[in-house]
């Protein structure tokens, strides 16, 4: 897989976390794989404003996918994580790219809207 598809991808999963219910914000992951990967997107003249957030590096075995996210608090986190890996997977199964490995962190909790009074 090139960089550039590594790109594409990560971009893609991003997408679908995004879109993902609970879901309020996805952020740059800070591990030793996405601080490497991000150098590499650097020499190949990637901005960083137009890097994914999420993080894809392929694996010997297919891909590892990081990806730290901030929920909404009138949501149960281990749900929304839960529909966040079966968004990632099938995204992953749609590209017929097998996951070795997710990583996904909940970074942050975002107050929910107040109820409207009535």
């Amino acid at each position: 897989m090139t960089t550039t598809e590594q790109a594409v991808l990560a971009a893609e999963i991003e997408g679908a976390v995004r879109a993902t219910a609970g879901v309020s914000a996805v952020y740059r992951s800070a591990s030793v794989i996405s601080h490497l990967l991000r150098a590499g997107a650097a020499a190949l003249g990637v901005r960083p404003e137009d890097e994914p957030l999420v993080s894809v590096a392929e694996t010997e075995d297919g891909v590892a996918v990081e990806a730290s996210i901030g929920v909404e608090s009138n949501t149960r986190s281990g749900d929304t994580l839960r529909a966040v890996r079966a968004a990632v997977d099938a995204v992953l199964e749609r590209q017929g790219v097998r996951r070795e490995s997710l990583t996904l962190t909940v970074v942050h909790v975002h107050a929910a809207a107040p109820e409207p009074v009535v």
